[in-house]
């Protein structure tokens, strides 16, 4: 494959994900038009018009590497992926459709079956996160670019983590006691990544769920950031798995590395 300038990349995409922010932000104004996909989790126009405008741009840049996006089914059946896009174009639906703040548009570049760039939106929230190598991992805020390295209120005798659910499964809260987890907050989208990168929080874990294309681009941003993503075992995490299944996750800032 042709050298690829990836720092250049991401900044070209930038534009392109605030725009697909907008378009998210204008069609749930004007009101969604819903739909239930085959494995029963909810689908919008929106996730549809967004997933448009992020692959169509990334064909343009990258026209050689394969795009794996949550809402098309072109090249989930490929078993010899290492280098491709993860596109989840609404991570989050269930906020998008509900009029709540927390959806993202991500993209994740893996080459080598490892991340090695990132881009998150959280239009709602106004929040652009991005990432293209070790030491390399901002937030786009009012126009200035802001460095993520895992500081911002961190407090060592108060650890606070992010979680998908309210309620703590044992495995977990074991996980919990030995990293000295003092309060946690319920977010299920992939903002949980940029808020631990930039030490909002502290860390995330989760038992095996959900898909490559949901933490790809988070754990390119979080890992370029300082922190760190592996399995419970504390294996690195690799992509381009059958059928792109998640194994279990614990994400980690710079801070508690």
């Amino acid at each position: 494959m042709t050298e690829i300038n990836i720092k250049k990349l991401v900044k070209d995409l930038i534009k392109t994900f605030l725009s697909a922010g907008d378009t998210s932000i204008n069609l749930r104004k004007n009101g969604l038009i819903k739909y239930t996909k085959p494995d029963n989790t909810p689908v919008s126009n929106g996730d549809l018009e967004v997933n448009k405008i992020i692959t169509e741009k990334l064909k343009e840049l990258t026209p050689l590497i394969p795009i794996v996006s949550e809402e098309t089914s072109d090249n989930k059946s490929n078993k010899n992926l290492e280098d491709f896009w993860l596109v989840d174009p609404i991570d989050g639906t269930y906020d998008y459709i509900n009029n709540l703040e927390e959806f993202t548009i991500n993209a994740g570049l893996i080459l080598d079956r490892k991340p090695v760039a990132g881009l998150i939106y959280a239009p709602a929230k106004k929040r652009m996160f991005y990432s293209y190598g070790e030491g390399h991992a901002y937030e786009l805020l009012e126009g200035k670019e802001i460095k993520l390295n895992g500081n911002r209120n961190y407090d060592k005798n108060k650890i606070k983590f992010v979680s998908y659910s309210n309620k703590i499964k044992p495995e977990i809260q074991k996980i919990f006691d030995k990293l000295n987890v003092k309060e946690y907050t319920r977010m299920k989208s992939s903002l949980k990544f940029c808020v631990i990168a930039s030490g909002e929080y502290d860390g995330y874990v989760a038992e095996p769920r959900a898909c490559e294309w949901d933490i790809a681009a988070g754990h390119a941003i979080l890992k370029h950031s300082g922190g760190s993503v592996t399995d419970f075992e504390n294996r690195e995490i690799i992509y381009g798995k059958d059928d792109f299944k998640n194994p279990s996750l614990i994400l980690k800032s710079k801070n508690l590395i």
